[in-house]
């Protein structure tokens, strides 16, 4: 009876081992699995991101393409709402052209509006170099140094970026004089009083 014993200690041990193995590759298919629906989804995520940084790509490509003709178009619009500025001056039947083309100028103007573009206002402002253009610099102490005193061509935003920057008159501190120009200065005032007074 002993000897039917150990072939079912055998039997039984290698149906364990049998089952362990099973369940070892069962484990492992399992670990396989997970590891290529993980890489799945991250290859899908990427794939949706790239998807989205092109259509980002392609809309700021559009976007410039846009921005580029419509900054053609300032100038030249620019020119016609100085021109126009002379209506008052023109003889009567020219001022209805004119205004014919004050309403051309305004459609053109509401087109820049639905496309986000718009002219901003400097005068006053503080110069900003991304904004601005100064052309001029006025030495003053009526303003604070930086402050923009005349625009002389106005700038145009789309959205937050500058299409044009305004051209401008900026405020500058006056130079302070060394003491010897001080001392020049003085003697200088000193003779004039005293040609004056002579």
């Amino acid at each position: 009876m002993e000897d039917k014993k150990a072939p079912d200690d055998t039997e039984d041990t290698s149906k364990e081992a049998e089952i362990f193995n099973e369940d070892k590759k069962h484990e492992n298919l399992e670990k396989e699995l997970h590891e290529n629906r993980d890489k799945y989804l991250r290859s899908l995520a990427e794939l949706e991101n790239t998807r989205k940084r092109m259509q980002k790509e392609r809309q700021d490509m559009t976007k410039f393409a846009v921005d580029s003709v419509i900054t053609d178009f300032i100038d030249p619009l620019d020119s016609l709402e100085k021109a126009l500025g002379f209506k008052d001056q023109m003889s009567e039947e020219t001022r209805n052209w004119a205004m014919g083309f004050e309403m051309i100028l305004g459609q053109f103007k509401d087109v820049l509006t639905q496309h986000g573009v718009k002219p901003f206002d400097a005068d006053g402002c503080q110069f900003d170099p991304h904004l601005h253009e100064a052309v001029e610099a006025v030495e003053t102490t009526e303003h604070k140094e930086g402050t923009i005193l005349e625009v002389f061509v106005k700038g145009y935003n789309s959205g937050d970026r500058t299409l044009r920057a305004a051209r401008v008159k900026v405020a500058k501190a006056p130079k302070k004089e060394s003491p010897e120009e001080e001392k020049n200065q003085e003697s200088t005032n000193t003779k004039e009083k005293e040609s004056k007074d002579g």
